[in-house]
């Protein structure tokens, strides 16, 4: 049998560990009260810190809500400033086109080359609504009922 195939030459050695060797101890993992009374704090401050930071988050976040519902506002008021679409909530929100009134223009009109059906129409003409006649003929039913047939 040779050398190469006993396992128990192939382990290798395992030998006693020099002081020197192993990491020094850490002084807050020791008994010593005066390095962990150095860097600690009162549970009271730590739990005012606490609630201060959580106060904070909390405001951030409906800041940021605010801010998204806010941009979302400011691009409905811009498609509909635009006038080519009926309902400004055709187009999806994309806050990239907030800040370039051309890129917003072309999304519009993207949007209307896809989907005509989505412009705005304009009435035109008598649509038999309003006044239709002058103001020196007096008022008559009749004549208002002929007049649409």
């Amino acid at each position: 049998m040779a050398a190469e195939d006993d396992p128990a030459l192939n382990e290798p050695e395992v030998t006693a560990g020099h002081p020197e060797d192993e990491p020094e101890s850490d002084p807050k993992h020791e008994d010593h009260p005066e390095a962990d009374d150095a860097e600690t704090f009162p549970r009271e401050y730590v739990e005012k810190l606490r609630k201060e930071s959580k106060g904070y988050r909390e405001r951030a976040k409906t800041a940021e809500a605010n801010l998204d519902a806010t941009l979302r506002e400011l691009f409905r008021f811009k498609v509909e400033r635009n006038g080519k679409l009926a309902d400004p909530e055709d187009l999806k929100y994309d806050a990239e086109l907030l800040a370039d009134d051309d890129a917003l223009d072309a999304a519009v009109d993207d949007l209307l080359a896809k989907h005509p059906h989505y412009a705005k129409r304009k009435v035109g003409g008598t649509v038999g609504q309003g006044v239709t006649g002058t103001k020196d003929e007096p008022f008559s039913l009749m004549g208002r009922l002929s007049q649409a047939v």
